[in-house]
């Protein structure tokens, strides 16, 4: 398949995506369908949060037109599990779920790709000593990495522009690679959604101020789809085919999405360590650490997507050191930053 129809699954999915959210900005003002203004936003004045809404019509659009469902193994369980993501996520922007209901949502999207779609993780490739891994771990695995991808794009839309540009640096990774070794249908998806990405970073990034935020409807959908290209590139991955083989790929997968994760299991622990519950929200992710050093919206996300950038391209040239070995290098280096942002942030807020 030419590198033509990635061009056209990008271009349709922007193309979407970019003419459907002035109409959801426009019903939005008449419905009165704003973020809430609280402590925790950074925002002061109203503004629309349905521009996943666009984002999921133009990815569904663009994928279901250009790809070919060859490769995809079970693609209608795929987009079972789009759906759902797609309704718990509107339902939240509308009105707003709690925790629980959000969660087992998220679980039965995540047990629809293990159990029916077959997207899971069959080896821990030496992490722990361990390789090939028996179906009974494999399986509750493979759903906890789901889960945890989902929410780690979900709790890092804090910001403009850094859920959907951290997104678009993962698709342009992923589908770069997936294209490079021949898995089109999957290249396609993360074309897909790099069109919906750059549609909405138009109206939430580029335009001052921010016209739309994307909302659990984006993020959700975001995470779900960094979670199925990451899980496939690893698996991908799993023996050595060709030049464009990718050793330590587990670590490699860690660094494409080190920014969310990271991020997210930093902010679980010191919530776990403080007795609160892990969804509970709060002011400490690492890009209100950044705020509070007095960089502006733009600047922090800019900082952070050079920053993952960076480990992607040092995960890519130390990959020859080993799963382990790489995985916890890029651990270290980001609990480093991750100190030097906190001891910076509490040194402006105490002066």
């Amino acid at each position: 398949m030419p590198y033509t129809d990635l061009i056209g699954a990008v271009i349709t999915a922007l193309a979407v995506t970019f003419f459907s959210i002035p109409s959801i900005i426009k019903i939005s003002r008449i419905k009165h369908l704003f973020d809430k203004i609280d402590e925790r936003r950074s925002h002061q004045t109203p503004i629309p949060t349905l521009g996943g809404v666009a984002m999921f019509a133009g990815l569904l659009f663009s994928f279901t037109f250009w790809a070919s469902f060859g490769q995809t193994n079970n693609s209608q369980y795929i987009l079972c599990a789009y759906i759902i993501i797609f309704l718990i996520g509107a339902k939240d922007d509308l009105v707003p779920l709690t925790a629980f209901k959000k969660f087992a949502g998220e679980i039965i999207a995540a047990v629809l790709l293990v159990y029916k779609a077959d997207i899971r993780l069959t080896s821990l490739y030496g992490i722990f000593g361990l390789h090939e891994i028996p179906i009974w771990l494999s399986i509750p695995l493979s759903i906890f990495v789901i889960l945890l991808i989902i929410n780690a794009l979900n709790l890092i839309d804090g910001i403009d522009g850094l859920a959907a540009s951290i997104g678009l640096l993962a698709c342009m990774a992923f589908g770069a690679w997936f294209y490079l070794f021949g898995k089109m249908d999957l290249a396609i998806l993360a074309a897909a959604l790099s069109g919906a990405l750059l549609a909405f970073l138009h109206y939430n990034f580029v335009l001052r101020p921010a016209r739309i935020f994307m909302g659990d409807t984006g993020s959700l959908l975001v995470g779900l789809t960094m979670a199925i290209l990451s899980i496939q590139f690893i698996e991908a991955n799993k023996i050595w085919q060709n030049n464009w083989s990718i050793q330590s790929v587990p670590a490699v997968a860690v660094a494409i999405l080190i920014v969310p994760l990271f991020d997210t299991l930093r902010v679980f622990t010191l919530r776990a360590v403080r007795r609160k519950s892990p969804f509970q929200p709060d002011k400490t992710h690492i890009h209100h650490l950044l705020l509070e050093i007095g960089f502006s919206h733009r600047q922090s996300t800019v900082i952070l997507v050079i920053a993952n950038l960076l480990f992607i391209v040092l995960a890519y040239y130390l990959q020859f050191l080993g799963t382990s070995i790489l995985l916890f290098l890029l651990l270290a280096l980001a609990m480093f930053l991750t100190w030097l942002v906190f001891i910076k942030a509490r040194q402006k807020s105490s002066s």
